[in-house]
């Protein structure tokens, strides 16, 4: 279940365990004509990046293309389905071996006949520039109260839930400022 103070207080990390959590969210891209796909999500959380494997021949990859540039959005479902986040940043096509070591599996591997010397693997990075979440209650009984109160009283909307908008910073960790 959400934990609406931890939205309100820490929506970050929140907003990461949630990716953690997750087994796939839907990946498009802001200006292209494409329906999101569904992707599984590898997240680097000292560098606010979001990988995926993927084949370079989809449509996908393609259409980001060599140098990437484009705006891709990732949206994310919390198993309870009582979080819900929208996060956009900067996707490029890399084929980046250190990061495919560091997140191959055996489901990753099912989907690419020559492992991880296949010519067709390769992957996105999404580097997250911002997000939109909006956590809710999991509770039938608080958000029933709610709902009354607020039916009861014309100034007052139900409290069910958290938005919150997370911008990130790009500054690679080693080289961020930090006070003394």
């Amino acid at each position: 279940m959400t934990s609406l103070a931890r939205a309100r207080e820490n929506p970050r990390e929140q907003l990461f365990d949630e990716i953690d959590r997750i087994g796939a969210g839907m990946l498009g891209l802001e200006r292209v004509r494409m329906h999101p796909q569904p992707m599984a999500p590898h997240l680097e959380r000292e560098t606010n990046t979001i990988w995926f494997f993927t084949k370079a021949d989809t449509d996908l990859a393609e259409a980001i293309g060599e140098g990437g540039g484009e705006r891709g959005i990732f949206c994310v479902v919390g198993k309870d389905h009582d979080y819900h986040a929208s996060l956009a940043g900067r996707i490029t096509v890399e084929k980046n071996p250190a990061k495919i070591d560091e997140y191959w599996n055996s489901v990753v591997e099912a989907w690419y006949d020559h492992g991880k010397d296949d010519p067709n693997l390769t992957m996105l990075a999404l580097r997250l520039e911002d997000a939109a979440i909006w956590a809710s209650t999991g509770s039938t009984l608080k958000f029933g109260w709610e709902i009354a109160k607020a039916n009861f009283n014309a100034d007052e909307e139900p409290e069910v839930g958290v938005r919150a908008h997370l911008v990130f910073d790009q500054t690679p960790a080693d080289q961020r400022q930090w006070p003394s």
